[in-house]
């Protein structure tokens, strides 16, 4: 098979992954990073996200942060970035012919923005208002809470903002420190997908990122410790119109090729309107409007996830037709027919997914950081067609057991006995 990418190492370790595509006027650029907040001593915790924003404040040849937009947005483009907790990108997409410029922008903000302190200080007011509204928001709150629940302080627990504490003590010098530590050239990868010309790409890329050198004493992340042998409960007592519930346990990392057979469970629960949780739980019982899973996946640990959305008064009952479903997944062979109907929704979704440039270049540039290798579509979905009902149920059965189930809850409760009286996996 051949394979539509390609991949150019420069000798300083910057990886450049592109994907051209033909019938497409646009082109999507995202430099990623493998660093994240999972990185950061807890004493800064949130330096990734501040850093993240400050990017965009100014550089010594676009001190205006609205030049920086005006660039991108002035030729119909887009720009904008995003901070996960191991890892941190920045991109744009445009028309192809405003490619040099796009990458200009980008290039500019990651080696010369100013990290002007008044900015700083007028963004780290910013960002205290952005982790204040999650607890004004209690569908976010209860995601923030469930993390935690799982696994505490540890770096994929924490808030990926940090708190107000820890963002109050992020001083100019220690996120500058950070930056120019954590920013290094094996940690860059430079995806490009659309109307785009791999020569061209890595030409830039060697102007912008060709004199990086490797840092000392970067930041790393500790091995998360899961000692997990009880169900934990976390109730935050809200006097809410709606109650929002999270049930979530301990899974595999993105480091196992079993990774296929979870996604393929979490397909199965969640995926679409006819999945289980939403023909059972929605439309059968009636018990929600909004319900889904989501599986969390890092190089150490991963985090399967369910929340529900639902009347105040319906909690217990929706609890238990969660417990229900996951306990059928895990004692009941999955029918074949289902199984097979699951895996054409992922991989049909996989296939049209590839039809623009950003999400070209997102499927490349993710999977380099992340794998340090790219599969095509359809490499991927000869995996995903591979999972077997077997490794379906033995895999739940590792996953959903009552000693590893945690819940976090914002309603207005606080008795976590009904709750607990609920686990019954």
């Amino acid at each position: 098979m051949s394979v539509p990418y390609h991949k150019t190492t420069l000798p300083n370790g910057v990886r450049v992954v592109t994907g051209p595509m033909t019938g497409v006027k646009s082109a999507s650029l995202i430099f990623s990073y493998n660093v994240g907040s999972r990185y950061e001593p807890d004493e800064v915790a949130g330096v990734s996200h501040f850093l993240e924003h400050m990017l965009f404040k100014g550089t010594e040849r676009r001190p205006d942060p609205m030049q920086i937009s005006e660039e991108v947005e002035g030729v119909g483009g887009v720009l904008n970035a995003a901070t996960s907790r191991e890892g941190t990108s920045y991109w744009a997409k445009v028309p192809s012919r405003h490619l040099e410029t796009a990458f200009d922008v980008l290039s500019d903000i990651l080696r010369n923005s100013v990290i002007d302190p008044g900015e700083l200080e007028k963004e780290r007011l910013v960002i205290f208002e952005e982790i204040r509204s999650i607890q004004d928001a209690p569908e976010e709150l209860v995601h923030e809470a469930i993390d935690e629940v799982v696994w505490g302080q540890q770096g994929v627990g924490r808030s990926i903002a940090g708190s107000e504490e820890t963002v109050g003590n992020i001083s100019r010098e220690r996120m500058i420190d950070f930056w120019r530590r954590n920013y290094s050239p094996e940690r860059l990868v430079v995806a490009a997908g659309g109307d785009i010309d791999h020569a061209e790409v890595v030409a830039l890329t060697e102007r912008a990122f060709g004199d990086l050198t490797p840092p000392e004493r970067p930041d790393n992340w500790e091995p998360t410790i899961d000692a997990q042998t009880e169900p934990r409960i976390h109730l935050i007592e809200r006097d809410t119109e709606q109650a929002h519930l999270c049930v979530a346990m301990p899974a595999l990392p993105y480091t196992t090729e079993r990774r296929f057979v979870q996604g393929t469970i979490q397909a199965i629960l969640s995926a679409g309107m006819s999945s289980r949780l939403f023909q059972e739980i929605r439309e059968k019982l009636g018990l929600v409007y909004s319900v889904y899973a989501d599986f969390r996946t890092y190089a150490d640990v991963g985090q399967g996830v369910i929340y529900a959305g639902c009347d105040t008064e319906r909690v217990e009952e929706t609890l238990a037709a969660l417990v229900r479903e996951l306990r059928k997944l895990r004692d009941e062979p999955t029918p074949a027919d289902e199984l097979q109907r699951t895996k054409n929704l992922r991989t049909g979704r996989l296939l049209m997914g590839m039809e623009d440039s950003r999400s070209v270049a997102s499927w490349i540039g993710s999977q380099e950081a992340t794998y340090g290798e790219i599969k095509t579509p359809e490499q991927v979905v000869e995996k995903i067609e591979a999972v077997t009902v077997a490794e379906v149920q033995e895999l739940a059965g590792e996953l959903f057991r009552r000693d590893r189930i945690n819940i976090a809850l914002v309603g207005p409760f606080s008795d976590p006995k009904p709750f607990a009286d609920l686990l019954d996996l």
